[in-house]
């Protein structure tokens, strides 16, 4: 009967330290392996479980029992990665020695992680956790607290905002009192935890990336972006000078629909600017568009038709705006007279409006992207690949290659 001892090491800190590729075979083997991990890094919990897999291995030698001691690493470039190198590692030792079981060696709740991986392969007869005892004292406690000090992203999370925290509460509290400085403190390690929870500084990170890309490879969508954010602002102001400007507002509602009546226009052309720069993007890039970037801007104007439409309803049955008076048209041979819509037919024909554009919109975006409103052409499916195939060659129907009309089948063109 022969057992296997295994040494898992998820994070390959044994070959990090000591250059050594696993799996590591053998007794000697091992044994020297404590001796170069030792000195590489004395504070590694790894010698500790070194140790006791050549301890194990011994002991079941003295019960007359044949074992293999061995070291199985992983690969530091990912988990999944590790996990399939140990699966590759520990499948060329069962072919090599043919244990009958094994004995797992670990020491952390990640190296635990591996277990599963050896079950699938061998029965194991036993999990070997290996704890270190650590003393309990003041020296110990220096220490840990030197290496705390030592990791300068651990002591800039920590304690920056801790020391500001302290610095500012006092003046906080001699100025507005202890409670309105116990209040600021608290809302501002509350948006640092945010900001860290969340990974602001990535999001910036990245959008400040792509941005300077976008300048340095002249992407029309750079200008149309920065025309988009001052038509926001515009937008804005408008809304908001239209919500001041209510002679004796109730409430949140009517000024809310005021903001929208007023600010929609300009928010909607905004849109509109960006989605026309990023199509134009597409255009310049790319062979053929993508429906989507075809579709955007009819749904955007569709969009700002509904929220004007609801908006003006509302504003019109509280008599804050005036109805909408439809001037008359005179056409020669045929005249019509004006006429005024009243609140529910004013809100039909912006809706009715939207309606009939999204509908233009996607009619517009299938037609120059070839897809069937019947069956949608998904991007990189397989009918998606023989359309466009059968699109550029007509007489190509079956799929296969398509010959000549003479009777040499190497006059054919392959598609």
């Amino acid at each position: 009967m022969t057992t296997l001892v295994v040494c898992l090491d998820r994070t390959d800190d044994v070959g990090r330290k000591t250059g050594l590729r696993s799996p590591i075979v053998g007794w000697e083997a091992v044994r020297a392996l404590v001796t170069d991990v030792g000195l590489a890094d004395p504070e590694d919990s790894g010698v500790n479980s070194l140790l006791e897999s050549l301890r194990v291995a011994q002991s079941l030698r003295d019960d007359d029992e044949e074992t293999v001691v061995a070291v199985v690493s992983g690969d530091r470039d990912s988990m999944v990665s590790a996990d399939r190198a140990v699966a590759h590692q520990l499948d060329e030792l069962i072919a090599e020695y043919d244990p009958d079981s094994a004995v797992v060696v670990i020491d952390s709740a990640e190296d635990e992680r591996l277990v599963p991986i050896v079950e699938s392969r061998v029965r194991v007869d036993a999990v070997d956790r290996v704890v270190v005892r650590q003393a309990r004292d003041i020296e110990s406690t220096y220490y840990l607290l030197k290496q705390f000090l030592a990791d300068e992203e651990l002591r800039q999370t920590v304690l920056v905002p801790i020391g500001l925290a302290l610095l500012v509460f006092p003046m906080l509290a001699m100025r507005f009192g202890a409670a309105e400085g116990a209040a600021a403190i608290t809302t501002v390690i509350g948006v640092f935890l945010l900001y860290k929870g969340f990974n602001v500084d990535d999001v910036v990170t990245a959008l400040a990336r792509r941005a300077r890309e976008s300048l340095y490879t002249g992407q029309v969508s750079v200008v149309t972006y920065v025309v988009a954010v001052g038509l926001t602002l515009v937008g804005l102001f408008f809304g908001a000078l239209g919500a001041s400007s209510l002679d004796d507002p109730q409430g949140v509602v009517v000024p809310a629909m005021q903001f929208a009546f007023e600010g929609i226009p300009w928010l909607t052309t905004a849109a509109l600017t960006a989605s026309a720069g990023r199509l134009l993007d597409e255009l310049i890039r790319e062979e053929e568009i993508r429906s989507s970037y075809l579709n955007l801007p009819f749904v955007v104007v569709s969009v700002g038709l509904v929220v004007r439409g609801f908006s003006a309803y509302f504003l019109e049955t509280q008599d804050v705006i005036g109805p909408l008076i439809v001037p008359g048209l005179n056409f020669g041979w045929r005249s019509f007279d004006a006429f005024t819509l009243n609140p529910g037919e004013r809100l039909a024909m912006y809706v009715l409006g939207a309606i009939f554009l999204s509908v233009v919109g996607v009619r517009i975006a299938a037609s120059f992207s070839g897809a069937s409103l019947d069956e949608p052409e998904f991007e990189g499916s397989e009918r998606a690949r023989r359309d466009r195939e059968r699109r550029a060659d007509p007489e190509r129907t079956d799929g296969g290659p398509r010959t000549g009309d003479g009777d040499d089948p190497q006059s054919g063109r392959d598609q």
